[in-house]
């Protein structure tokens, strides 16, 4: 399946090999291209990724929040649980959405301590390619579809602040955190 087995482990660093990028950084507002070859520096980018979103108490990281203009994501919705199964995809793309929209809280690695809540579709399909680079496809739902979408937007250049719909709360939420109203860009409607 498209399970990575990078024996990654669970914990913090002291000092994480990679630098997470905040809203303002040109960077997260940057279309990622797509990765031509799953080679040995993808696998040590999807490696350092981890560590960083380990190190970070992260549960999803795509490349550009560490300033790489690449189409991968690393996902681990249970990093307490060492068992946990770790998701690395390569290229992704949502192929299709099959439920209702529902609402969800999210929060950013790199909009830190800023939640809000966000609508999603509840279930989308998904094709990538895994570490090995092959193809893969699953249909995901519940907190992995919405840490999917998530992450795939930031490929985008979309953050989720761009998809808050109730802008005052966001605004004050925003200012406590020392970030700006103005870096916040209307999302593209799916």
């Amino acid at each position: 399946m498209s399970l990575q087995p990078l024996a990654v482990p669970k914990e913090k660093l002291k000092t994480p090999p990679l630098s997470i990028h905040t809203l303002g950084d040109r960077v997260l507002r940057s279309l990622s291209k797509n990765v031509a070859t799953v080679n040995q520096e993808t696998r040590l980018l999807a490696r350092e990724m981890l560590q960083t979103m380990y190190s970070c108490d992260g549960i999803g990281l795509a490349a550009p929040q560490v300033g790489v203009n690449k189409r991968l994501i690393v996902i681990d919705i249970d990093p307490e649980e060492a068992a946990n199964p770790v998701w690395v995809m390569v290229n992704p793309v949502i192929k299709r959405v099959v439920a209702d929209l529902e609402v969800g809280q999210e929060g950013c690695l790199s909009i830190p301590n800023v939640f809000a809540d966000v609508v999603r579709p509840a279930r989308v399909v998904v094709s990538f390619r895994d570490l090995s680079g092959k193809p893969q496809a699953i249909e995901a739902s519940g907190l992995l579809a919405r840490v999917i979408q998530h992450e795939l937007d930031h490929l985008e250049g979309v953050l989720f602040v761009d998809r808050v719909e109730n802008q005052l709360a966001l605004a004050q939420d925003l200012t406590k955190q020392k970030f700006s109203l103005r870096d916040v860009q209307p999302a593209p409607v799916r």
